[in-house]
């Protein structure tokens, strides 16, 4: 199992680096110490096989560092967690990195969105939708489509600072962050509260 860490920590930063096509499971190899057939031996199908193995783990463990969100009734605060946590994992480098190599190879790996789907954005906003479920339950919120609006919340929060953060503007300092998460969760309570406070 040790050796099978090496190898992923040695792919990660490897396909991270030098994207797919420059990343080589020779190099890799000999990073590891090990021979190429090892790498083989655990993932036959190769490079595809061993850099779909790395993107698996990256977004597990992204996953589990968003940690469970806050139990409370107050859903500005619980937003505000869920907006930080989110921000926090998304702009780091490393996955700013794997957004930039995701966008370069899904043609190639057209399963891509659905496992990033999958491993991450569908679990974050299924549990951004049932806050809202239970805010639309107390009264806090009027009867909308939840699901959809917390798909909505998502975008509202990541779009902009990936964006920048990709080199599409100047990326956003910690404190920006904060703002920037606040002004989402204002922004989108007034939405769904049809234009209220």
């Amino acid at each position: 199992m040790a050796l099978e860490t090496t190898i992923l920590d040695e792919a990660t930063a490897a396909f991270l680096r030098d994207g797919y096509d420059a990343a080589s499971i020779e190099a890799i190899a000999r990073a590891c110490r090990v021979a190429k057939r090892t790498i083989y031996a655990r993932w036959t199908n190769g490079k595809p096989g061993l850099f779909l193995a790395v993107i698996e783990r990256l977004m597990a463990r992204w996953l589990a560092e968003s940690g469970d969100w806050p139990e409370t009734d107050d859903l500005p605060a619980a937003l505000l967690a869920a907006a930080s946590r989110m921000l926090a994992v998304a702009l780091t480098p490393e996955a700013v990195a794997l957004h930039r190599l995701l966008l370069a190879e899904s043609a190639r790996f057209p399963e891509l969105p659905l496992m990033l789907h999958q491993a991450g954005a569908a679990e974050g906003s299924s549990r951004i939708a049932a806050l809202l479920r239970r805010a639309t339950e107390r009264g806090v919120l009027p009867a909308l489509d939840t699901g959809f609006a917390a798909e909505q919340f998502m975008h509202l929060v990541l779009a902009g600072p990936q964006r920048r953060a990709l080199g599409l503007g100047r990326p956003l300092e910690a404190a920006e962050q904060e703002a920037w998460a606040r002004a989402a969760v204002a922004l989108f309570l007034s939405g769904v509260r049809g234009g209220g406070a």
